[in-house]
C-alpha cells in the first residue's frame, strides 16, 4: 500500500507522512513536479496526492506528464492545495485529478480518501 506524497512544504510533508505511516501506509516522498513524475514512472504508487503549487513544473503539469506514461497513466492522482476559492476544485477535476483535498487538511478527511483508493 504505497502512496506518493508530492509536497514542497517540509512541515506539510513531515504531518502527511507522519499521518500515512501510522495508518500503515508505505509513504515515497517528492518535493518537485519533475521527481513526482519521476518516482510515480519507477515506482508504481498506487495513489499520487500531489500538491498543485510545485517548484520547476506544477502539479497540473506533472499529471499531464504522468497520464501520458502507459507505466503509470492509470494511477489515482488527488489535488492537495491551498487554493480553495470557489471554482477551484472543479477546475482541478477538470484538469485530470481524481479527487481534491484542499490544505489545511483535514487528517479525518484524508485518511478516509486515501482508504478510498488504498485500503
Amino acid at each position: 500500500m504505497t502512496v506518493l506524497l508530492v509536497e514542497d512544504n517540509e512541515k506539510n510533508m513531515k504531518l502527511l507522512r507522519d499521518v500515512l505511516t501510522a495508518k500503515g501506509y508505505r509513504v515515497l516522498e517528492a518535493t518537485s513536479g519533475e521527481e513526482a513524475v519521476e518516482r510515480a514512472l519507477a515506482e508504481d504508487p498506487q495513489l499520487v496526492l500531489m500538491d498543485v503549487q510545485l517548484p520547476g513544473i506544477d502539479g497540473v503539469e506533472a499529471l499531464r506528464r504522468i497520464r501520458t506514461d502507459e507505466r503509470a497513466a492509470a494511477i489515482p492522482v488527488l489535488a492537495l492545495t491551498a487554493q480553495a476559492m470557489e471554482g477551484d476544485r472543479e477546475r482541478f477535476l477538470a484538469a485530470g485529478f481524481g479527487g481534491y483535498l484542499s490544505k489545511p487538511v483535514d487528517i479525518i478527511e484524508l485518511l478516509a480518501t486515501v482508504a478510498a483508493y488504498v485500503p
